[in-house]
């Protein structure tokens, strides 16, 4: 049980360190110290809900319904395509509006819906969480519980560590330049991302 626990912590954070369109979010809004909780929660209780299904062995259901992903796979695109956007009119709006203490203040209710769409509107999420670590969990028979706590707990802990930890990088981002900079590489990052998901699905 201990193997497959520590296992699970280590295939989960292996598979969510790389920057993407989620975690690129969460560094922004810890940088601008913006309901940080919620967006941690959000992320972290997102993945536990898709990592215990695939531990559970819905995964198969992708095969099932194969139009399913191509769906979210074009819908994923859009919502990239239009949220990358919104990053590089921030940056031409210049640095004084990206502070975090002088740019008007965004409802809980809509960074939570960001962050919810970021998440469960990319078929990557899908695949890394319940197809990869679905598949690796059985490997585990009779332990399947273990791996997917300790999965669910490497997410939760990089998610806290990423959104609290970005307020180290505040005295770098108080230069308004350095919040251009976020955006725009949060922008290539989110339009890259669309790219690859419309070229190669």
């Amino acid at each position: 049980m201990f193997e497959a626990a520590i296992q699970g912590y280590l295939v989960a954070l292996s598979l969510i360190l790389a920057i993407g369109a989620q975690n690129a979010f969460v560094l922004r809004q810890g940088l601008r110290r913006e309901h940080v909780g919620v967006v941690v929660l959000a992320c972290a209780i997102s993945d536990a809900v898709l990592i215990a299904l695939g531990v559970s062995g819905f995964g198969v259901i992708s095969g099932a319904v194969p139009w399913f992903a191509e769906a979210m796979r074009w819908g994923g695109v859009v919502f990239l395509v239009v949220y990358g956007g919104l990053r590089f009119r921030a940056a031409l709006a210049g640095g004084e509006a990206l502070q975090p203490g002088d740019g008007p203040a965004v409802s809980v209710s809509k960074v939570l819906t960001t962050v919810l769409v970021l998440t469960w509107a990319n078929p990557h999420v899908y695949l890394d969480t319940v197809v990869l670590l679905g598949s690796i969990s059985a490997q585990y028979p009779g332990h399947r519980l273990a791996f997917g706590v300790a999965a669910a707990a490497g997410s939760f802990s990089f998610f806290t560590a990423l959104g609290y930890g970005a307020r180290l990088l505040a005295p770098v981002f108080a230069n308004p330049k350095a919040w251009v900079v976020l955006e725009v590489i949060v922008g290539v990052t989110m339009w890259s991302i669309a790219l690859g998901l419309a070229i190669g699905g």
